[in-house]
């Protein structure tokens, strides 16, 4: 989750919204990435979707399986659904969503019963810092 922090950082620097992801397998780094939207003018360039198409690019295979992804903040809609459909076993997340969250915030892809997958959820892992560094981001802005 270090490591999400981390690309976080980065996308901040980039003047993208600060959320870091990193996907792993076997303890290993499948791959790591931040939010883009701004960088590549991409709507859907968010740092969970940007992992998960890396991730499935380098081997091939849309099925993440026998994966973790950490994230800094709760996957939106969008990233939910895109977790759902790569078969991502497990999901950690630092910081709550409560204006768009999908992980338990507004509702719940990850867990719906009626999807044919489901992901194991672990929430508020680093939240404080990743929270932190979202809200000093957006104060700057204003």
């Amino acid at each position: 989750m270090a490591r999400a922090l981390e690309q976080a950082r980065a996308a901040a620097e980039m003047g993208e919204v600060p959320v870091g992801a990193v996907l792993v397998r076997d303890g290993r780094v499948v791959a790591e990435g931040h939010n883009r939207t701004m960088t590549d003018a991409d709507p859907t360039a968010h740092a969970e979707v940007v992992v998960l198409r890396k991730a499935a690019r380098d081997q091939g295979d849309f099925r993440l399986e026998r994966t973790t992804l950490y994230v800094t903040l709760e996957p939106c809609a969008q990233c939910a659904g895109a977790i759902v459909l790569a078969r991502v076993p497990r999901v950690v997340f630092g910081a709550s969503d409560p204006k768009s969250g999908m992980v338990g915030s507004l509702g719940n892809l990850l867990q719906h019963p009626r999807l044919n997958h489901r992901s194991a959820v672990t929430r508020g892992v680093l939240g404080e810092p990743a929270g932190d560094l979202l809200r000093r981001f957006f104060r700057a802005r204003r």
